[in-house]
C-alpha cells in the first residue's frame, strides 16, 4: 500500500473515532511523522518519531500495546502502534493510533457515583402499597424475561398469552388497568378486553 491508503486509512479512523482518536503515521526509514489525522498531541509533520527504543520490538511483530501514557495537557491516552509493511513484507511505515480515554474515564466516574446504592433509601411501602402500575411492571418485565421475550418484539400471540397471565395476577381489577395495559403494549383498548372476554367463556 501507498502513504496515501494509510492517510486515507488514518483519516477514517479519526473520524469514526472523533473527537477521541489521533492517528500518526511514521516514515521507519527517516523516522519522522508523515501525516497526523485530528492532531491533538502537538506534534507536527517531520518530528522525531523517538521511537528508536520500540523499534526493534516492533520489527519482530505487527502491534505494539494497547498502552497508556500521558497527552501534553495531562489526559490520559490509550494508544497501539501497527507496523505496515509493503508488498515484498518490508516494513516501511508505522502507525499509531491514539485514544484519549480521559472523557470516557470520567463518564464512567459519573455514573459510579450516580448509581451508588447507598444513595437509594428503601421504598416506603405506605406510599407504594396500591401503585397498581409498579405490580403490573414488575410482573410484565419478569413474564417477559421468564419467557425469553422483549416488549418490543411480542407478537399477537404473545400479547395474548400475557394479556392473559396478567389477567390472573388481577391486574385488570383497578379502573385504569386496562389502559395502561394497552399503551404499554401498544395494542387498542378493545384488543385488551376481547382477550379478556374470551377468558369468560
Amino acid at each position: 500500500m501507498t502513504l496515501q491508503n494509510y492517510k486515507a486509512i488514518a483519516d477514517s479512523i479519526s473520524l469514526l473515532l472523533y473527537p477521541h482518536a489521533e492517528v500518526i503515521v511514521h516514515d521507519l526509514a527517516s523516522q519522522t511523522v508523515v501525516y497526523i489525522a485530528n492532531n491533538f498531541s502537538q506534534r507536527q509533520l517531520g518530528d522525531d518519531s523517538a521511537i528508536d527504543d520500540e523499534l526493534d520490538a516492533l520489527l519482530e511483530g505487527v502491534n505494539l500495546g494497547p498502552y497508556e501514557k500521558l497527552n501534553w495537557n495531562g489526559q490520559k491516552v490509550r494508544a497501539i502502534s501497527t507496523v505496515l509493511r509493503n508488498e515484498a513484507g518490508v516494513a516501511e511505515h508505522l502507525m499509531c493510533i491514539n485514544l484519549n480515554v480521559s472523557v470516557l474515564e470520567q463518564a464512567h466516574a459519573a455514573l459510579e457515583a450516580f448509581f451508588q446504592v447507598s444513595r437509594v433509601v428503601a421504598k416506603p411501602d405506605a406510599l407504594f402499597r396500591n401503585d397498581w402500575q409498579e405490580r403490573i411492571n414488575t410482573f410484565l418485565h419478569g413474564w417477559l424475561q421468564a419467557n425469553g421475550l422483549s416488549l418490543q418484539t411480542l407478537k399477537m400471540k404473545d400479547k395474548r398469552t400475557l394479556v392473559q397471565a396478567l389477567h390472573a395476577e388481577g391486574a385488570f381489577e383497578g379502573r385504569s388497568g386496562a389502559d395502561y395495559v394497552a399503551n404499554v403494549l401498544s395494542m387498542g383498548r378493545a384488543t385488551v378486553y376481547k382477550y379478556l372476554k374470551d377468558l369468560k367463556r
